[in-house]
């Protein structure tokens, strides 16, 4: 556990580390616990039986007792399925959708069609992922692949409750498994096409007789099944791996402690972009030597250089259980780092436009202690604080391109109908130096900072009146501040000059470049002059408006913005649950969920209205007054956006139904959810807008079924369905939605699967084999482009995969495999051509792959 005592000996983490650690080995009588016993006895599987056991309200319940919607994945299931890290998982989960984009490190999670946190740092997810109780709050951080997995429990609607952060749209929980007293493990090895090599192993046993220990890891690497064409080289790759070291301390028969500690690293090249709609600026990217890729589904694609992505996660966790009588004491202390650095093309031509390189940082400790009651009384209770402090750094660099200056001027020649346009004109009328628009160099430079404390008190108390019925009432009280920094710096010259304000200053002679000088001119003077400045016939330099992409950085925290959010909220669950007889349980329950505020760690954070008001053309002379403009902080073309959005507020109606039969289980769930405040995050062709949707609603019902006709056939059958809304969205980057169907969320998602396992016999040899099919409804992938303007891209998806396993006896398992077996071929998403007006490009899904597996298992 080096990595978890990294911090100074001074520290306040690392004593709390370390006394956590202490209060378990050496006062056994009040140590910790974890999940009410995550996973009961070592020895006993989560899957036993057809019983499953879940720990989704932190208490060990079968899935027929829980009283939430909750689809539950096995570690055998992840194996027969060829399920490798969580971007597979949605497969065999209608509810979850998980998105890959522009690359290894930027995923999205989406659950009942809401979700967010790709791509900005600062944007924390609405899905919260759990590994081994521990929060993992990037996507980065939880996109490896998926080894000595026990269970997986995908948790639907808000979770706030019982989830100290960010749970306002569901919960991923990844339970592993612990450590055994016996001696055992695996060893797996397979090769697929595109020659992908995977590894994995793991090893248990015990060390003492109070001490067992566990290590196991995964190494996945597979040339891309994307070509950069013009660099002969492959993208989408596979290039990572993982190992993680556990030990299980059982001092008495009360108290349990394991302790984790793990690494792994991401080093790809991602991701296939591909062009749907080659838009007016095609032209001009052919004009300097470029090209862009025309055939959408050939994962042939033109770029200037090789993207890079680095992602590099570790940390450990301390876990205490103790028992004493009807009363556990659970303690869960983590402490994680996660460093994530790209170098890429951002134009997706081959022309060298211009590039990003981003390093990333997060530190993150946090703390969780419970204790719960198991009295045979009507009353039971659970009670619980979380601690979370994490840091987050980042520094950002665009590039132009040596291509950058040539295009733009072909750009602008197309938009004036000049032939003879160019930059050198531009640079002697504004008094620039020459060759100082777009000129290859260095674009924008930026610093971000943030720091995030959060804490919150959580419990629920179950009130059995009589046999059969369970009265649930839970709350959750946090309390979140954030306190971040960001500064900038952009180069290019024409993006420094407000256009609107040269013409003003140029036709005054030079006597007018302030507000205040221009409200000392007489009225009908200002009239005129202000008329003149944006009336485009008469100020030529207005056509320039459309080039000026990067425009200087407020620097905040400042005099006027403090840098700040502070959050609060009480959220509560209210339950009712009755077991009607033996085979169907039954509940409704009312539920609220929170996540705090999100901050645009991006160039393209902007004051709030009101704090500074731009005037017409963003020009700081005409602007009105405002604190940002009245104190002297405005800098030229400063315009609004969102510094931040808002908290989301999550409310939720759930009706359940839960039978179990002999060979059949059936959950069916009911609801209608609504997110107020949902933060909407969404890239508008040179920048990403950050703001809060006033109220998005999505009403639906989940079905889930398992089916045991015969010995040996296991069918399952999974279904979900959306109706959501946007009920309030005036200030979308399309415009008002408000009435709208959200895009992206298909109204049918279908998972089923069937197994058969086929007995040689009394030999103990099986063979199993297993096919599965999800889909998702043809739907609209988007509201509409920020650029590009209304559109009818649709996806539809129908992906068919299979395994066929032979099992023989003495451990050793001999199997083949196919994901997309079909090849189906869908888009993902798609979003403005970077400073290509009129040109929309996209994701394509990923082509067939299949491969062979040899696994030992002792």
């Amino acid at each position: 556990m080096k990595t978890v005592f990294s911090r100074k000996s001074g520290s306040p983490r690392y004593a709390l580390l370390a006394g956590v650690a202490a209060l378990g080995l050496a006062l056994p009588g009040v140590a910790a616990a974890q999940d009410m016993d995550d996973e009961a006895e070592a020895e006993e599987p989560a899957f036993d039986d057809d019983i499953i056991i879940v720990t989704a309200t932190k208490r060990e319940q079968t899935l027929q007792e829980t009283p939430i919607s909750v689809s539950v994945t096995s570690g055998e299931t992840l194996e027969q399925a060829q399920i490798r890290d969580v971007l597979d998982l949605q497969t065999v989960a209608p509810s979850l959708r998980v998105s890959q984009l522009q690359n290894s490190s930027s995923s999205t999670f989406i659950i009942r069609g809401f979700g967010n946190g790709d791509n900005n740092f600062g944007i924390e997810p609405s899905v919260g992922v759990f590994i081994d109780g521990v929060f993992r709050s990037r996507s980065a951080s939880s996109l490896n692949d998926l080894a000595n997995v026990q269970r997986i429990e995908v948790l639907n609607g808000p979770q706030s409750t019982l989830f100290g952060k960010n749970a306002s749209a569901g919960v991923i929980s990844v339970i592993t498994r612990k450590p055994q007293f016996d001696f055992g493990g695996s060893i797996e090895a397979s090769y697929g096409n595109y020659n992908n090599i995977q590894v994995k192993g793991d090893v248990t046993g015990p060390i003492t007789d109070a001490i067992a220990f566990s290590i196991d890891g995964s190494y996945n690497k597979r040339d891309g099944y994307g070509t950069i064409v013009n660099l002969g080289s492959d993208v989408n790759d596979r290039n990572r791996w993982t190992a993680r070291g556990q030990l299980l301390i059982e001092p008495t028969s009360n108290l349990s402690i394991r302790a984790m500690a793990d690494y792994s690293k991401i080093d790809e090249s991602c991701c296939v972009v591909s062009t749907l709609v080659a838009g007016p600026t095609a032209p001009a990217v052919f004009g300097v030597g470029g090209a862009l890729s025309t055939d959408f589904f050939s994962y042939d694609i033109f770029l200037n250089q090789q993207p890079l992505n680095v992602v590099d996660n570790y940390g450990g966790s301390i876990q205490a259980d103790l028992e004493l009588g009807a009363i556990s004491v659970t303690s869960i202390t983590a402490y994680r780092e996660l460093q994530n650095f790209v170098d890429q093309d951002v134009d997706f031509t081959s022309a060298d436009i211009v590039s990003e390189v981003r390093d990333q940082r997060v530190d993150t400790f946090t703390q969780e202690l419970r204790i719960a009651s198991d009295f045979d009384g009507p009353i039971n209770f659970l009670l619980g604080g979380f601690f979370f402090d994490e840091s987050v750094t980042q520094d950002s660099t665009l590039t132009t391109g040596t291509a950058g200056r040539n295009f733009f001027t072909l750009l602008g020649r197309g938009a004036t109908g000049d032939p003879t346009f160019t930059f050198n004109a531009v640079e002697a009328g504004l008094g620039l130096p020459q060759n100082s628009i777009f000129s290859a160099g260095p674009l924008t430079s930026e610093t971000y900072s943030m720091d995030n404390q959060s804490w919150s008190v959580f419990g629920t108390v179950d009130f059995e009146p009589f046999d059969g019925l369970v009265l649930t009432a839970g709350f959750n009280y946090t309390d979140d501040k954030k306190d971040f920094a960001l500064s900038g710096v952009a180069f290019d010259e024409l993006a420094n000059v407000n256009l609107v304000d040269a013409f003003i200053f140029g036709a005054t002679g030079g006597t007018v470049s302030t507000p205040a000088q221009f409200a000392a001119l007489p009225a009908p003077n200002q009239a005129a002059l202000r008329a003149a400045a944006l009336n485009p016939q008469i100020n030529p330099l207005l056509g320039l408006a459309a080039f000026q992409f990067q425009p200087p950085f407020l620097t905040i925290p400042n005099a006027v913005e403090d840098g700040q959010t502070r959050d609060d909220d009480f959220s509560y669950t209210l339950r009712a649950a009755y077991q009607v007889n033996d085979n169907i349980n039954a509940y409704f329950s009312y539920a609220t969920g929170f996540k705090a505020s999100s901050v645009n760690l991006s160039r393209d954070s902007r004051p709030a209205f009101g704090d500074f008001i731009p005037g017409p053309g963003r020009s700081l002379i005409l602007s009105p007054s405002s604190p940002i403009r009245d104190a002297g902080l405005a800098v030229a073309n400063l315009t609004t956006g969102s510094r931040f959005a808002g908290p989301e507020d999550a409310e939720v109606y759930e009706l359940g139904l839960k039978g179990e039969w002999d060979g059949l289980n059936v959950n069916l769930a009911l609801f209608d959810q609504t997110l107020k405040g949902f933060q909407s995050f969404l890239f508008t062709g040179t920048g990403f807008q950050l703001n809060n949707a006033g109220e998005q609603s999505v009403k639906g019902f989940e079905l889930d079924t398992r089916i045991q006709p015969t010995d040996g056939l296991v069918l399952t059958f999974a279904l979900t369905y959306l109706d959501p809304l946007f009920v309030s969205f005036t200030e979308s980057p399309v415009g008002d939605l408000s009435g709208q169907r959200p895009a992206g969320i298909p109204e049918i998602a279908i998972a089923t699967s069937a197994t058969y396992t086929h007995d040689f016999g009394s030999s103990g040899n099986r063979l199993i084999t297993r096919v599965d099919y999800s889909h998702e409804s043809n739907t609209d992938i988007n509201n509409g482009l920020p650029t590009f303007g209304p559109n009818n891209f649709r996806r539809e998806v129908n992906l068919v995969n299979a395994s066929m396993t032979f099992a023989l006896d003495n451990g050793l398992e001999i199997g083949a495999y196919a994901r997309n077996l079909l090849n189906d071929q869908y888009i993902l998403t798609v979003f403005d051509g970077v400073a290509q007006a009129g040109t929309v490009s996209g994701y394509p899904s990923a082509p067939r792959t299949y491969g062979g597996v040899v696994r030992f298992k002792f």
